[in-house]
């Protein structure tokens, strides 16, 4: 059954059909109320049509093809909104001129704008939120939405979303902080390694729903101790070592400190992380007194802290030098001790005790104290005439960024020189940043400089100890080495 109702008809003219009243000699359904489809039906434009006169809902049509680098730069479209793969390189999106009401778009398409950003510039004297100057989108995953205001304010930026929410099963995170990045792991396509070379903030945005999955590896060494000052001081102990590896979502080559631990990885939430990354400690000297070398700087990542490694001594009356690796003795009597490493102990231990002094006592000869202890190893004592003297101890290789280096070496000690009868040998700093011991054993330091060598940036190597240049006991005292800043680095699974 059909039925037409018509209430009032008149012959159509021109090319535009008004319904619900209008103009002469036009086709008019006559009512005050006009409904267009019916329920569950689609009213459509035709092809190439466009609608006037219904105005926007703050909302955008989205270009579902993704602009590249090749587009750049790109001129927006009100109404619009843009997929921008940065993958390649930057992408400038120029803003149209704009009018009260205009609205634009755009989203990080492939979550690479922290590595290549976005670049969005106003249409000639317009603004951007005040200013006639782009805005800049360097944030992984962002999306924002501008809408034009008035010439007072220009485009306004309404919603920014940097939640970067993806599918998959793993972790969605940024870093903040100068000098710290995010990258793609070089010896893993599904992994990413965030390294903190100074004070910043791990941001976990997303988790997966799988516990195991939450899961992060990390490196967090602790800044290393400086040398301390005598006649032949003690090295500065390495900072703290500490890492963990999130078996088996990801299985790095660790070092060896946590070959028998594989599963001491951190449970992470969607929450900030700050990071702290110690730094190394300050050089003592020059001075004819005996100087202690000063402690490192913790480093720390949620509940894992890595402590500061201890001073070198500068005298057998001063207190033990502990730490993440302890600093090594002075020349003297015996009982000079060493500083205690791996102090607070944690397991695995983050470090060792450093080296001690055996020469006779009282020493009559030439001489030097102890190495600092690194974190693979306890430094190499002072024997006289030795051409190892004061070794600083080890560091450890580990391949958490993809590339093996080695960190956490102890500082080497100085040595006190008589003219004659010492030779000038080198006394190098342990793989990982120890520094070099002073004076005649600091080869191929001249025989005029006492200063010793300072730990490696941001390896937490200890630093070295200073010496007393002949003729002893008359001779100056250099400066000690200053220790390494430490660093923080955390690799997880994120596809």
């Amino acid at each position: 059954m059909s039925r037409v109702e018509v209430d009032k008809i008149q012959q159509q003219c021109g090319t535009t059909l008004t319904v619900g009243g209008g103009a002469c000699k036009t086709a008019v359904v006559d009512a005050t109320t006009v409904t267009l489809g019916r329920c569950g039906g689609t009213v459509s434009l035709a092809s190439g049509a466009t609608q006037s006169g219904f105005g926007r809902t703050g909302t955008v049509d989205w270009i579902t093809t993704p602009k590249v680098t090749g587009d750049s730069p790109i001129t927006g479209v009100t109404g619009k909104g843009y997929f921008l793969n940065t993958t390649a390189g930057e992408i400038t999106l120029n803003l149209p001129a704009g009018s009260a009401g205009d609205i634009i778009s755009m989203a990080d398409y492939a979550a690479t704008w922290q590595t290549y950003k976005v670049t969005v510039a106003p249409n000639g004297s317009e603004k951007i939120g005040g200013e006639n100057e782009n805005a800049t989108l360097n944030t992984e995953g962002q999306s924002v939405t501008f809408v034009y205001v008035d010439s007072t304010q220009g485009w306004v930026n309404t919603m920014d979303s940097t939640s970067n929410v993806r599918g998959g099963s793993f972790l969605t995170a940024t870093v903040s902080g100068a000098c710290n990045t995010l990258a793609t792991a070089p010896d893993c396509a599904n992994v990413k390694v965030a390294t903190f070379l100074g004070p910043g903030t791990f941001c976990v945005s997303a988790i997966s729903g799988t516990a195991a999955d939450n899961t992060v590896g990390y490196m967090v060494v602790a800044g290393g101790g400086s040398g301390g000052t005598c006649c032949g001081a003690g090295g500065g102990g390495a900072g703290g070592y500490r890492e963990g590896r999130n078996v088996p979502i990801d299985n790095f080559t660790a070092s060896p400190l946590v070959a028998n631990a594989p599963t001491n990885a951190v449970t992470v939430t969607a929450t900030p992380y700050p990071i702290t990354v110690g730094g190394g400690a300050a050089a003592v000297g020059p001075s004819p007194a005996r100087v202690m070398g000063n402690k490192g700087s913790d480093s720390i990542f949620s509940s894992i802290t890595a402590t500061g490694g201890g001073g070198g001594y500068g005298g057998p009356d001063l207190a033990p030098a502990t730490g993440g690796s302890g600093g090594g003795a002075s020349h003297g009597v015996c009982s000079s001790g060493v500083g205690s490493g791996n102090t607070p102990s944690t397991t695995p231990p983050q470090g060792n005790d450093g080296g001690a002094f055996t020469s006779p006592s009282p020493s009559t000869t030439d001489d030097g104290g102890g190495g600092g202890g690194g974190a693979g190893g306890v430094g190499v004592g002072g024997p006289c005439a030795s051409p190892v003297i004061g070794q600083g101890g080890p560091g450890v290789p580990s391949a958490i960024t993809g590339v093996a280096v080695v960190r956490g070496g102890g500082g080497s000690a100085g040595m006190r020189n008589s003219p004659g009868t010492q030779p000038n040998v080198p006394v190098p700093g342990a793989p990982g940043g120890g520094g070099y011991g002073g004076g005649s054993s600091g080869y191929p330091r001249p025989l005029a400089d006492a200063s010793a060598g300072a730990g490696t940036s941001n390896t937490g190597g200890g630093g070295g100890g200073a010496a007393r240049l002949a003729p002893n006991p008359g001779g100056s005292v250099g400066t000690s080495g200053q220790g390494g800043s430490g660093i923080v680095v955390i690799r997880y699974k994120f596809q």
